[in-house]
Formats: C-alpha cells, structure tokens, sequence
C-alpha cells in the first residue's frame, strides 16, 4: 500500500474551517506524511514507512467527526480500495 486517499470535498464545500482543523487532527494522531488538496487529503508513509490501516483511520474520522459535533451531518464511508470518503447525510424528509 503506498498512499492511502480521503475524500473531503463535500466537507469542505459546507464548512471549510473544518478541512483544516481534520488536518491538525490527523497530524497529531498518525506519523504518516499529508498532502492536503481543495478535494482530498492524502497519506502516504513517514520516514519509518508507517501508514495507518484504513479501518484505523476511519475511526479516527469518526472521532473527529464527533469532537467537531459534525456526525449528525456527515458519516465516513469506504471507497475503493485504499479510500474513504466524508460525505454529506441524506436527511429524510419530514411527514
């Protein structure tokens, strides 16, 4: 596994202060390298070749989520292979 990519253009379209408060957390939490684009954030190995599992980093997404108070509005899904992506909940509609 070389990099592993997560999805936060819909995070950043609604709250765009957060795409950047998500990198400080990740930062803190993994000793992974992180670029970060209008449209994702990407992890690829530290100077140790150390990259989290993505089953790890979805629970941190989950966290950060919840620290923001954002999980009402937004959950962490799988993508292909090696991506996850924060997307928007459908809400239902009310009666």
């Amino acid at each position: 596994m070389s990099s592993i990519v997560i999805d936060i253009s819909e995070l950043r379209s609604a709250h765009s202060e957060q795409a950047e408060e998500l990198e400080k957390f990740l930062k803190d939490k993994i000793k992974a390298k992180i670029d970060v684009t209008d449209r994702e954030i990407t992890l690829k190995p530290g100077d140790k070749g150390e990259i989290p599992s993505r089953d790890y980093l979805r629970v941190l997404l989950k966290k950060y989520l919840h620290k923001a108070e954002l999980k009402e509005e937004f959950r962490v899904i799988a993508g292909k292979e090696y991506n996850l992506m924060i997307k928007k909940r459908k809400l239902e509609e009310e009666g």
